[in-house]
């Protein structure tokens, strides 16, 4: 469904624009991504004010989104399993709340996480060069300890969620 809403913008765009310089496979790619996050962003808000956890929910998007793009991790194949799938885990996340224990194991755990598998499948969708993946392990290890000071539960679930996805299961 994305992806056909997807190319019929993107014809549309170059037969009105036929001289722009993308083209309509990089204007499909494009307009999947921006329609996937607007999706993302409009389905959890609209869940968020029925069940009352607009704030959490938030932080659940930013907090994810911020550490997958120094983490990287699992992309699911098509646009509509992404805004149902990541719809699905921001509202089942926001719903829940941990003690301070458990909000420090899921730190601790996200962060052995990191260490092992960070970065995660970022080779494809990232122009950082190799040499510098060492140092994005640091920084996603250094955004999952910040929480330990903060204490959030919301954090450290949406931290050890993201840090479960950098794992690469075998079929």
């Amino acid at each position: 469904m994305i992806e056909i809403l997807a190319t019929k913008l993107a014809v549309k765009i170059k037969h009105i624009v036929p001289d722009h310089p993308a083209s309509e496979a990089v204007l499909k790619f494009s307009l999947g991504l921006l329609i996937n996050a607007i999706s993302i962003i409009f389905l959890n808000v609209a869940i968020s004010m029925l069940t009352g956890k607009t704030r959490e929910t938030i932080i659940i998007l930013f907090s994810f989104a911020i550490l997958r793009q120094v983490s990287g991790g699992l992309h699911l194949k098509s646009g509509l399993g992404c805004v149902i799938g990541t719809t699905a885990m921001v509202t089942v996340l926001s719903l829940l709340h941990l003690n301070g224990l458990w909000t420090q194991i899921l730190n601790l755990a996200g962060i052995i996480l990191a260490l092992i598998y960070a970065p995660s499948g970022i080779g494809k969708q990232s122009r950082i060069p190799p040499k510098f993946y060492p140092l994005l392990k640091i920084v996603t290890c250094f955004i999952i300890a910040l929480n330990i000071l903060i204490q959030s539960s919301v954090l450290a679930l949406s931290f050890f969620v993201q840090c479960v996805t950098l794992i690469k299961f075998r079929r």
